[in-house]
């Protein structure tokens, strides 16, 4: 037979659309054509398959070939095409059978001595061909991601493999993932002295998944603190975990066992920080997906690339679009951003020389906006040397994590999801206040001007500490902690205000 088809993923994002290889062997000079919208990794594709065929001790066909990937109009990019297409020309020279390839699906990059190299996107891969009902075969070092799919998808390491495997000889190994023994890195809470209150925002932001900010002079633990936010975290669930895992193995990084902290420096780009370029790829946003991501010096990141957090805090998901491409990538995460009270970082001190101008520009970096989607600003004040040594050590992370749990548990049974997801009719439904705490939010929110994104998320705070608290009902004093945290909207003069 000199016609054959074989199945593989294109990589669109964390969709794996199906491409079809056609490969046709005619009579005539030899040559060998590639053709449905390939880039130029697909073209060289030519050279790293025929070596591959031949250091394999195939007989690789002197005649004309021609290798069609379709749909013709989808953008072919990678390598990962490779292993298809030799398995199309072996099946189209009668090499080996055809009739097993209608079960199989085929990504990976071929060495020239016929070894399989990982290709990016092998999970949102192994996921698509699960539900076509198809079994893939990706390259062995793939295992640890393809695996997540449930799907039953094999692994290889060669070409000859594969091609054991569709002979019938021998069986490729069902992909399986590596035990996540060591999952828990983080720092541990107990290292922060003192600091009492931003340690309760902290728990308060783990507990209802609120996005938080600290504000303070130069080293008083904004850092710290939020470093270890990540350790008072419940651990992934298995769908979250391969949520976080597509995006990974998308971005061709290795898998991510537990909840991402990413840290970008301020100098990063606004395409570092959403994603983009021409074939548009996973930015920190997108990485810190079911994670945490921290924003050390705010106000020294490009205003452009801030402003650009706006839509994925409210939609949990960015959507790039460029001419030749519009790719979506989820971004629920949840936003720590640490700042200074000024330029110098010591307003309301002797040593500070910053004028009102100056502190104006530097706050203006936060638009408000931004700041609205901000459901706790809270200070991190100084200590002294006394203080310091005399504070006692704080909770382990593993004590403030149990509190956490319990919080989270309450708010999945009630409501299927942490409180900072909650919205419209299931805002009012589940953050209803007596008449006694609606007269106070209304004085408060008057008296401070809060928008009305303001006081939902004033709203979704109260409700997370009645859930830390063990109440059915939000009450005075959840309501006075909540519009506590939004320090900034009161715009101090001081960093003591």
């Amino acid at each position: 037979m000199s016609l054959s088809v074989t199945y593989a993923r294109a990589q669109v994002g964390v969709s794996a659309p199906l491409v079809t290889v056609e490969t046709h062997l005619a009579n005539g000079l030899p040559a060998f054509n590639i053709v449905g919208l390939p880039e130029a990794a697909v073209r060289e594709s030519r050279d790293r398959v025929r070596s591959a065929l031949i250091n394999s001790h195939f007989e690789f066909p002197q005649r004309r070939i021609t290798v069609n990937l379709a749909p013709a109009d989808l953008p072919k990019e990678g390598g990962r095409y490779d292993l298809a297409i030799a398995i199309g020309i072996l099946a189209a020279s009668g090499q080996v059978p055809v009739e097993p390839l209608q079960e199989f699906e085929f990504v990976g990059e071929l060495a020239l001595t016929g070894a399989l190299r990982p290709a990016s996107g092998a999970l949102p891969a192994a996921i698509a061909s699960r539900d076509a009902r198809r079994t893939l075969i990706a390259p062995e070092d793939c295992a640890d991601d393809v695996a997540l799919a449930d799907g039953g998808a094999r692994v290889a390491g060669s070409l000859l493999e594969v091609c054991a495997q569709l002979h019938g000889r021998e069986s490729l190994p069902v992909a399986e993932t590596a035990p996540d023994s060591d999952l828990w890195h983080y720092p541990d809470l107990a290292d922060v002295r003192g600091q009492l209150r931003p340690r309760r925002a902290l728990e308060v932001a783990a507990a209802g998944g609120h996005n938080l900010l600290f504000y303070g002079p130069p080293g008083t633990g904004k850092t710290m603190l939020a470093s270890r936010l990540p350790g008072i975290l419940p651990p992934l669930s298995r769908d979250e975990m391969v949520d976080v895992a597509a995006v990974y193995s998308s971005a061709g990084l290795p898998r991510q066992p537990a909840r991402p902290f990413r840290a970008p420096h301020h100098s990063a780009s606004p395409t570092a920080l959403v994603g983009g370029g021409s074939n548009p790829r996973p930015g920190e946003i997108s990485l810190a997906h079911r994670g945490v991501l921290f924003l050390d010096e705010m106000p020294e990141f490009p205003r452009h690339a801030l402003e650009l957090l706006r839509e994925p805090l409210e939609n949990g998901e960015v959507r790039i679009s460029r001419a030749r491409a519009q790719v979506t990538y989820p971004a629920q995460f949840q936003l720590v951003g640490a700042m200074n009270p000024c330029p110098c970082g010591y307003l309301g001190e002797s040593r500070c020389r910053c004028t009102p101008d100056q502190i104006d520009r530097y706050r203006n970096k936060l638009s408000g906006p931004l700041l609205d989607r901000i459901d706790m600003q809270v200070e991190v004040a100084s200590m002294n040397a006394a203080e310091l040594q005399e504070a006692p050590a704080g909770e382990s992370s593993e004590t403030v994590r149990k509190r956490v749990l319990t919080a989270r548990e309450r708010q999945l049974a009630r409501q299927g999801a942490v409180n900072a997801q909650l919205s419209g009719s299931a805002l009012e439904q589940h953050c209803a206040l007596g008449q006694s705490e609606r007269a106070m939010l209304r004085a408060s929110v008057e008296q401070l001007g809060l928008s009305a994104r303001s006081y939902h998320r004033v709203l979704r705070v109260a409700r997370t500490l009645a859930d830390l608290a063990g109440l059915d009902t939000i009450g005075a004093t959840q309501v006075a902690e909540a519009l506590a945290y939004r320090n900034l909207d009161r715009r101090p003069t001081s960093v003591n205000a």
